[in-house]
Formats: structure tokens, sequence, C-alpha cells
């Protein structure tokens, strides 16, 4: 029996339509997923796809009006569950500066364990958890609006992570950042999945970034219309295109040498693969 209970999804999305009031067409339409323990979920979409939409489905800050979702097989139009569920799930959002409530990093960090009543004598020791995970004990009391970008962005992650949930849902949480900000927290989460067994979400329209993903979703028009392991899922470049997608920069090269004739390989993600393709065929010419 408990062997069955640890087997089961963490969060199971079955046949979910989502319209918002006085739309035409509904922003999301019969998805059904799933997200395993310690699974690493990417899901790709140009804007209007549903993705975020998805996102907010996830941890009931919107409830279906077709099918439902269960959170840890609580679902979550079950408004006597919903505090349960949100501790389950936590949510990072696009723009930091919307999500930063406090004068010091630690006081941000600490003001979802005092909403959720957590023991005084808690607090501290789960605030400084939460920033040594995301690398940022140094800035403790520093000011919020002093950070760069990316900083503030894993100021909202140990916010989340604080609360202890067992699911990160990142809804394009590097898109405004540059760069280097965008390394750091993508870097961060996945360091949270590999090491601590969280299960992420990962909302983006950076490939590269949904190449490192465990799996991945693509949407269009509220539907997923493409699912698989990134090396699967990528190298279908032209059904990609078709829904408005583009795949990371080494698997197009490879798609394009392959259109002209060149032996290279499927599958390929880094531009690490594809020079070393490269070089094998050097090799055996």
């Amino acid at each position: 029996m408990e062997e069955k209970k640890q087997r089961a999804p963490l969060i199971s999305v079955e046949h979910c339509s989502f319209a918002y009031e006085g739309a035409e067409a509904p922003a999301v339409r019969d998805v059904s997923l799933s997200l395993q323990q310690g699974e690493f979920l990417a899901v790709l979409g140009r804007n209007g796809s549903g993705k975020s939409t998805l996102a907010k489905l996830l941890n009931a800050l919107y409830l279906p009006t077709e099918g439902r979702v269960l959170v840890n097989g609580m679902d979550t139009a079950d408004e006597a569950r919903l505090w349960d569920i949100r501790q389950c799930v936590g949510m990072v959002f696009q723009n930091p500066d919307n999500q930063i409530v406090a004068t010091m990093v630690e006081e941000d960090v600490a003001f979802g364990l005092e909403n959720m009543g957590v023991p005084t004598e808690e607090i501290r020791p789960r605030v400084q958890e939460a920033l040594h995970a995301v690398g940022l004990e140094a800035f403790a009391q520093s000011a919020p609006h002093m950070l760069s970008g990316g900083q503030k962005q894993r100021v909202a992650v140990a916010g989340v992570l604080a609360m202890k949930p067992r699911v990160l849902v990142l809804d394009e949480s590097t898109a405004m950042l540059d760069p280097m900000g965008r390394r750091d927290v993508f870097s961060t989460v996945r360091r949270l999945n590999r090491e601590e067994g969280i299960s992420v979400v990962w909302i983006t329209h950076f490939m590269e970034e949904a190449a490192q993903a465990d799996r991945v979703l693509a949407m269009q028009d509220g539907a997923i219309k493409m699912e698989g392991a990134p090396r699967v899922l990528f190298s279908q470049v032209e059904r990609l295109r078709e829904i408005g997608l583009d795949v990371p920069a080494a698997a197009a090269l490879a798609h394009a040498l392959r259109q002209a004739g060149v032996d290279i390989p499927e599958g390929i993600l880094t531009p690490e693969e594809m020079v070393e393709a490269v070089c094998r065929l050097h090799w055996n010419a």
C-alpha cells in the first residue's frame, strides 16, 4: 500500500480547461499531465499559449472550469485544503520586484512564515536555511532594492523555500533577467531539484533552459501539442516550428546539417555535443 502511495504523482491534472470571463475561447483546453516526486518539468509555449494559466491552476490560484487538479491527493477545488495545497506548491513569478514586500532580505524571506503562523523560534533557522540554499546568506541584512535582478529572484525563491514546499512552479522567472542572472537562478533551482529532491515546473521561452529538464511540454492555443524528453522533443525541429517554437541553437545547427546531407546524429542539444559530433566526422573522414 505504501509503495503505491509513493508512486502516485505529486500533481495530477485531469482533463482541465479554464476560461477567463468574457473570453471567446478557453485559455487552457482539456490538459492532462502529471508531475512525479523529484521531476524537473519544463513547459514551453508562445505568449497566449496557456502556460501561465496552467501554472496558476497548479496551486489553486485559478480553479478549472472543467476537470480537476490534484496536489498530493488534494483537490484544488477543496477550499478546506487550500492552505495545505499552497504550502505544498510554491510559486515564483516573472518580476521579482512585485514579490518583495520587506526592506531587508531576511525579513522578506520570513514574511510567508509569519503569515503561516510559524512559531517565532522556528522562523530564523528556516530563513537562514533558505538563504543558504540559494547562496545569499551574506545578504541577509541587505536592502532588496540594492540587489541585482538575479539576486532578487533568488530572494523570491528563498521566500518560497522557507515554507518547505514539495513543488516549485516558476512562471517565466528568468524572463526579465540578464544572461548572468538567468544562469544564477536556473542553476540554483536545478541544484535544489537534484540535491533536495524538490519537484520543479519551469515555465520558460528559453530553449537552452528547457533542454536541461527531465521532460518538456510544448503548448499551443491552450493545449499540450508535444511532450517528451528534451533529446526526443527537440529533434522534431519542423514540428516545433509549426507551433511557433524554436529549438536550442546546437539542435537547430544539427538539423540544418542533416538537411544538407551531413551525417550528424539526432539528439544533439549542446554546443559541446555539436563539437564532438563534428570532430568525429573529421576523424572518420
